[in-house]
């Protein structure tokens, strides 16, 4: 994943585009970037922030960076923003997506004429130049990123910073959203609505599916109509959305609530204390213990001094190891009681499993685990959200492959889906079993859908259903 941040102002933006890139860091663990376009022309800097905060490795870039425009981002994958000389004049550019046709894209554009693209480690070049190249296709930027929303093939949200302004465009079916926020003199485009409050910017409008607009610091021209059909991602509101966030006019903490009280209300288990795994899954416990009546407690702490941040390095072990290392257990909360402990959800299942062993070692009677959605199916078609390599990482398809072997139809995969199928009722109880949990009720994703209150046709739940 990651988020973008921009601001458009008649006076130096930045402060505001600084704490307001900060602000996305719950999206992202591998680069910041901020690039400012003044009078003096475009300046430009990025950095690694896998082991730094990113407010600590631009601090002593700000001086540097003093202009009117910005754009930045916190990036889980490649270096942006990136400059960029063509036709269509200098801009800046960052992204926020998931190309599936990279390929075919990279051989149309040689075909087109367009001569190489920068190589990174690997083999592999940078989404977002590869962005640019398509925009730069076209007659104008507008018509660029029109373009950009036909042909790829995913997902793909994106800000220009040019001389006219920022460009916002959304993706094409609105999988990630762009809100725009104003005060006077100055307006700013964001993933998350709640980045610019303590700024002095207030809500100004929210991006439709593959709306562009663009932004100067006296208004927001609409340059391109919102499409009809969207498929946001419901696993904004799940895990990835901080707390203080809206999309759609859904606030991420109110949702969650939500959903916590409807897996209450489906449920029978007799538990001392509710818990949250910190942080996504709080929110969803103490709507349980609220309508649950089962107090809610915190069995363990999250060290915020030194782990603040929710997203874990590349390495899968590094990862098992800050995820035990980062919560600390409170004896007195958790011996000899039966917990009940709600995560935003079971991706591989070994960090869990792995908690769960450490709660019968400090002397827990019961752990019963309640996943704020459904199983997860199907790897993300659309969006970075999972470091997943392969569906074989998902905890359910390995169950799936032991049980029906290795090819699996759609039709069955969906089988398993189906709450009320003896398939999902046995899978289910086959991860109870291998990660230990006295018993184990996942989130439906019907309750899902009703938990988020916007009509269902405009969510996307591939990853529960694998239906587009």
């Amino acid at each position: 994943m990651g988020g973008i941040f921009g601001v458009v102002s008649k006076t130096s933006c930045t402060l505001d585009l600084f704490f307001g890139i900060d602000y996305h860091s719950h999206l992202g663990t591998k680069r910041g970037g901020m690039a400012v376009l003044g009078k003096n022309g475009f300046n430009r800097s990025i950095h690694n922030i896998e082991n730094t905060p990113f407010r600590t490795k631009f601090d002593n870039d700000l001086e540097e960076l003093e202009r009117n425009y910005g754009i930045g981002c916190i990036s889980d994958s490649d270096p942006q923003p990136l400059l960029i000389q063509s036709h269509l004049g200098s801009f800046a550019i960052t992204t926020v997506g998931k190309i599936n046709n990279e390929e075919e894209l990279i051989r149309s554009a040689y075909e087109k004429g367009h001569i190489h693209f920068m190589e990174m480690s690997g083999g592999k070049i940078n989404t977002t130049e590869l962005v640019a190249a398509l925009i730069n296709q076209q007659s104008s930027i507008v018509e660029g990123l029109q373009y950009v929303q036909e042909v790829i093939g995913g997902s793909m949200t994106i800000l220009i910073l040019s001389e006219e302004g920022i460009y916002a465009s959304r993706d094409r079916l609105g999988r990630t959203p762009v809100m725009i926020g104003r005060k006077d003199g100055a307006f700013c485009a964001s993933f998350e609505s709640f980045a610019y409050i303590n700024l002095g910017y207030t809500d100004y409008s929210e991006l439709g599916p593959g709306e562009i607009v663009l932004v100067r610091p006296d208004g927001v021209e609409s340059l391109s109509r919102p499409k009809r059909d969207m498929k946001i991602c419901s696993f904004l509101w799940v895990y990835y959305g901080y707390p203080t966030s809206a999309y759609e006019g859904v606030n991420v903490e109110a949702m969650r609530y939500n959903c916590g009280k409807m897996l209450a209300k489906r449920d029978n288990v007799t538990a001392d204390s509710v818990a949250g795994i910190p942080d996504s899954g709080i929110a969803h416990a103490i709507g349980y213990a609220n309508a649950s009546g089962i107090p809610f407690a915190r069995p363990f702490i999250k060290y915020t001094p030194t782990w603040p941040r929710s997203f874990m390095p590349q390495s899968q072990k590094q990862r098992n190891l800050i995820a035990r290392m980062k919560l600390i257990p409170v004896d007195a909360l958790i011996r000899n009681r039966r917990l009940l402990l709600i995560d935003d959800s079971i991706v591989r299942g070994t960090q869990l499993g792995e908690t769960t062993e450490f709660l019968y070692q400090s002397g827990a009677r019961e752990v019963h685990i309640r996943p704020a959605c459904p199983p997860l199916m199907f790897g993300c078609r659309y969006l970075n959200f999972s470091r997943s390599n392969s569906e074989m990482d998902l905890i359910t398809r390995r169950i799936i492959r032991d049980r029906e072997g290795d090819n699996v139809s759609q039709e069955l995969l969906e089988d398993y889906a189906n709450p009320d199928s003896q398939n999902y009722k046995e899978m289910v109880e086959e991860i109870r079993k291998k990660l230990n949990f006295t018993t184990l009720s996942y989130h439906r994703l019907d309750d899902l859908m009703e938990s988020i209150g916007i009509s269902p046709c405009k969510l996307c739940t591939y990853c529960w259903n694998g239906k587009e």
